[in-house]
């Protein structure tokens, strides 16, 4: 007999009853019933209960075995009882009765509960991960991912796709972050960087003519953290050659909609997988107010600056703004009317919060609307916003008045807002167990600063511009599109690409209009520019982020939820000590001498 186990914890059956089996695992719980001592053993497979009989000379070892203590123990399978089998436990139906047992190892007193819900904190949580690790919720999650990374794989092999490991120390590029920085010791005063993506090199692999090469990529980006998002990550990295962006949709559609499809009932209720027509981003800004619009919402956003442009309209507040070249957008609440006072003024003071003024509306019934500024907008005025904004009797209708782009981002939180605040059952009220996604197209290749005046690269700067070098000569760079597009599903952006710009003449024109000369282009990208002038097929690609997928098949708002080992908000690592300070020693190696910012003098002091 193997000196650990015959079976895992979650294998035996009412078949396997007779047979002497050995089982390794922790001890889940423990439970004395009038001198007969229940075990639930677990290993990473499930559990089995087990029996310290009465009388069995294992008894007092037994008692003294703590929680989450390692054991293994030999003995017979029996069947339950009838009336005390557990049909929610996959081994309900039997039980083992211990014969012998060893115990591995005593666990010390617990630092938070493993087998109970536990209100432990997250620095308790991240301090003892591995213990955190052995709930059910985190394992399954923890498994989910694998699994999830495994799908991935398989699929894109099946696909012809070959893959392949990136350098992870390299050179820093300008890719919207800041760069985690790596000192030389060999080269004093030189730094690699650790790549934020491996765009370039998986640019280089299709000019080498590998054609299809994806990658399962870690990414670093010196960012603040927040609930979606971490300094370390990893995407399904992809990239294919002699494609136009249609290819990469209908590639990358047949994965990712594999993947969720295969794993929609993991939280236990299967979810529809529903694939909307593309969605320029102009309208999606229009429309949702965000460029990744959760499409289960199904409110919309309109534009109705006319009506308060008109002359018959007196409401100042908004006139002013849009003579300085604001906008109003309105946002539908359809068949509201019966809807108490206080759902109006808990949105409004929602909107305070939010550092806005407030969020007027008008409600219609009847012939005549009413509300805080209805009596600002005459009849005429208001016959036009019912066109505008498809309004009907007992629809409210809310408003935002801003500069555009503020306008927008503001519109799109209150749509949120205004459908979340919408009562149960409510025909309008966001969808549930359906997962929505959209390809977002034609992004703007430039944007300008507001407070600078400079035009800069909007998103990708190595995105193809739509139609090429004759676009960047003759357009304005603020109307000029990308071949850019986002994958999004539910309010979460899961995937960014574009088709590249793969001709060094169309690329040092688009780098010159965001102010990058030549000189500029190649230092930085000499590597890639000069590999284009050896011939270099058109190609695009686009990477998916996988820890935003598995957090949203397991139903989970923190991405910290669905890793393994993983840093806290403020990127520290409570269990390893990191970020360390570093010795004499290295510091001297590296040819490095750290300077304090005085805050942090004065704290350290």
């Amino acid at each position: 007999m193997h000196a650990y186990r015959t079976h895992a914890c979650s294998a035996l059956r009412k078949t396997d009853a007779g047979k002497t089996v050995r089982l390794s695992g922790w001890v889940h719980r423990k439970r004395d019933h009038g001198g007969v001592l229940f075990i639930d053993l677990r290993d990473t497979a499930g559990l089995t209960q087990c029996v310290v009989d009465q009388g069995s000379p294992l008894i007092k070892e037994a008692e003294k075995w703590r929680p989450e203590s390692v054991i293994t123990v030999t003995g017979r399978v029996k069947e339950r009882r009838e009336g005390t089998a557990n049909s929610e436990l996959a081994t309900g139906d039997i039980e083992v009765y211990i014969d012998e047992a060893v115990l591995q190892s005593q666990a010390d007193i617990l630092p938070l509960q493993v087998a109970e819900p536990d209100q432990a904190g997250e620095d308790i949580r991240l301090k003892y991960r591995y213990l955190d690790l052995r709930r059910e919720g985190m394992h399954g999650r923890v498994r989910l991912r694998n699994a999830v990374i495994a799908s991935m794989r398989r699929r894109m092999w099946e696909k012809d796709f070959q893959e392949f490991n990136t350098p992870i120390m390299t050179a820093s590029s300008p890719e919207g972050a800041r760069d985690y920085l790596v000192p030389s010791r060999l080269h004093p005063g030189k730094f690699y960087a650790l790549p934020q993506a491996p765009q370039m090199f998986k640019q280089l692999l299709m000019v080498a003519g590998f054609d299809r090469y994806f990658q399962i990529a870690p990414c670093f980006r010196d960012e603040d953290g927040r609930a979606d998002r971490l300094a370390e990550f990893y995407q399904l990295d992809m990239e294919m050659s002699f494609i136009e962006q249609e290819d990469i949709f209908r590639t990358m559609t047949d994965v990712i909609g594999g993947v969720f499809s295969e794993f929609s009932g993991w939280t236990g209720t299967p979810h529809k997988i529903v694939w909307q027509p593309n969605m320029a981003w102009n309208d999606a800004m229009l429309k949702y107010g965000s460029d990744k619009p959760d499409l289960r919402n199904p409110l919309i956003i309109t534009d109705v600056t006319s009506v308060f442009a008109r002359e018959d309209v007196t409401f100042n507040a908004f006139k002013t703004i849009i003579a300085k070249g604001g906008v109003v957008r309105a946002i539908r609440a359809p068949k509201v009317s019966d809807q108490p006072r206080s759902f109006f003024d808990k949105l409004n003071d929602w909107a305070r919060g939010e550092g806005a003024p407030g969020l007027g509306y008008i409600l219609f019934e009847g012939t005549e609307g009413k509300g805080p500024i209805a009596k600002f907008v005459p009849a005429a005025a208001q016959e036009e916003l019912r066109k505008l904004a498809g309004i009907e009797n007992g629809d409210a209708v809310f408003f935002i008045c801003d500069q555009p782009y503020k306008a927008a981002k503001f519109a799109g939180r209150a749509r949120d807002k205004v459908c979340d605040d919408l009562p149960a059952g409510h025909a309008y009220a966001r969808e549930k167990d359906v997962f929505k996604f959209c390809w977002i197209v034609d992004f703007p290749m430039y944007e300008k600063d507001e407070k600078t005046g400079k035009v800069d690269f909007s998103h990708n700067p190595f995105s193809m511009p739509q139609g090429g070098l004759d676009s960047l000569n003759k357009k304005d760079p603020l109307e000029i599109l990308a071949t850019q597009y986002d994958c999004v599903c539910n309010g979460y952006e899961l995937c960014s690409g574009g088709i590249r710009n793969h001709r060094p003449d169309i690329m040092e024109k688009a780098f010159a209009i965001a102010g990058y000369d030549r000189s500029v282009l190649e230092k930085k990208f000499g590597g890639m520019l000069n590999a284009f002038r050896f011939g270099a097929p058109p190609h695009g690609g686009c990477a998916f982020g996988i820890d935003r997928i598995v957090m949203i098949l397991a139903n989970e708002p923190n991405l910290r939820e669905v890793y393994a080992f993983v840093m806290n908000g403020a990127y520290e690592d409570p269990m390893m000590g990191a970020p360390s300070e570093p010795t004499a020693e290295q510091l001297r190696d590296l040819h490095l001498k750290v300077v304090l910012p005085v805050k942090a003098k004065t704290e350290a002091a």
